[in-house]
């Protein structure tokens, strides 16, 4: 049980770190990560903009099975906001595989996840299972944060791109 207890912990951190995030009211945590061509690539790079992070990994079939309508979104609402799918959990050349053997479009970002720094990117969103989606409005604040492939982040997706 004592050993419960640590992970337990660390995962109602993150559930509470995660609210915090949602109320609307948050920055997004700051960010600088390697591209495809080892460019580091910041959020900053996207103000003004709508952003979808995209938290998944090669080996998570709920992640690839999003992909085709992730594709369909970022081609419906082609300049109106960008997806950065930022890799958990792959080596570095599982990961450049995998967006090449899926296509994937949009900006990709690479995290080590055996990194251990607190302030790591997953960490400091409050990840807790794949895939993991955040939107960030143009003003920098995270509106929505959806755990697992749920249809309500297309339909959240809609509502805040359509205003």
């Amino acid at each position: 049980m004592k050993q419960e207890q640590p992970r337990i912990a660390q995962q109602l951190e993150k559930i509470r770190k995660q609210k915090e995030l949602e109320s609307g009211s948050t920055l997004a945590p700051k960010f600088s990560l390697p591209d495809l061509n080892g460019k580091i690539v910041t959020l900053a790079d996207f103000n003004g903009k709508w952003i979808v992070l995209d938290f998944w990994g090669s080996w998570c079939g709920w992640c690839i099975k999003g992909f085709p309508k992730m594709k369909e979104y970022y081609q419906k609402y082609a300049g109106k906001f960008e997806i950065i799918g930022i890799d958990c959990g792959d080596t570095p050349q599982q990961w450049a595989d995998a967006v090449k053997k899926y296509e994937l479009p949009w900006v990709n970002l690479y995290n080590d996840s055996a990194n251990e720094a607190p302030d790591r990117i997953d960490i400091a969103y409050g990840v807790q299972g794949f895939p993991t989606k955040v939107i960030i409005s143009p003003d920098g604040k995270i509106k929505k944060i959806i755990t697992g492939e749920d249809p309500q982040f297309y339909l959240d997706l809609d509502k805040f791109l359509s205003e």
